[in-house]
């Protein structure tokens, strides 16, 4: 506790300094989120705002610089910035976890790489990224047959499809929008989303949804997906907030967001 200073100037107004204060947790009285947002991303913030809104949980982003278009070369360009994007979020304070919102280029780099670049400006936090987060969840929920959505280019859906089967994990369907520029694919309406995911989650070999990349706006549209196919759904950004919240410690049941937030 401080004690407090009386100060009165010449002109007869009163100053006091050293106002008595306590400290409590502040926003983060639970857990502090660290959140390495894409420059071109448009969405995972106000997915992420709509989703986590729980008392003493709070995340910080930072941006780490990118192509707008995406393939292999672009995504991989980002290794180099992992670190300092990690360093700028509230330096000094400790993060519980620290999520990298790109899920093509945690694909292209690998899980282990982005991992350490992070973790050589963070030492000892904990680190996950959209597809980690996805095969993690869909492990959860039981489900082992996947239909796939993605925005992307051939090349990068194929290093998609192998890295998720290498992973224990069959896709058995998948679609995408075959569209490689993320300012544009922010702009996919979710009617247009929403079809598509239905139209792969309906194939009888499927048991589980999953939409990838940051972009893709389905916070507002996965329970309506679920009641339509039966069948779990989640994307890159709903992943990713439940990995987090998971990683920090806060198993809360969420609602309204598909049921790996019950999970």
């Amino acid at each position: 506790m401080n004690e407090t200073a009386l100060r009165r100037p010449a002109g007869g107004s009163i100053s006091k300094t050293h106002m008595k204060f306590s400290l409590d947790g502040g926003t983060a009285g639970r857990c502090r989120i660290g959140l390495i947002v894409l420059a071109t991303d448009h969405t995972i913030e106000a997915e992420w705002r709509h989703v986590i809104r729980l008392p003493g949980v709070a995340f910080y982003e930072s941006r780490i610089s990118n192509s707008p278009e995406i393939n292999p070369t672009t995504l991989a360009a980002m290794e180099k910035d992992l670190g300092k994007s990690a360093a700028v979020i509230l330096p000094g304070t400790k993060l519980d976890v620290i999520g990298y919102g790109c899920t093509s280029a945690s694909v292209v780099l690998g899980e282990e790489t982005v991992a350490g670049r992070i973790q050589e400006a963070r030492p000892g936090v904990a680190v996950t990224n959209p597809i980690t987060a996805a095969i993690t969840g869909m492990k959860k929920m039981g489900a082992k047959r996947i239909a796939l959505l993605t925005p992307y280019i051939e090349e990068v859906n194929q290093r998609f499809r192998g890295y998720i089967e290498a992973r224990g994990l069959e896709v058995t369907v998948m679609g995408s929008f075959n569209h490689e520029n993320d300012n544009e694919v922010a702009r996919i309406d979710t009617a247009s989303i929403r079809n598509a995911m239905i139209e792969l989650g309906r194939e009888p070999t499927v048991d589980g949804i999953f939409v990838s990349c940051t972009s893709l706006r389905v916070a507002d549209i996965a329970e309506d997906v679920e009641k339509a196919t039966g069948k779990p759904v989640t994307s890159s950004n709903l992943a990713l907030a439940w990995h987090c919240l998971r990683l920090a410690g806060v198993d809360d049941a969420i609602p309204g967001f598909g049921r790996l937030f019950r999970s």
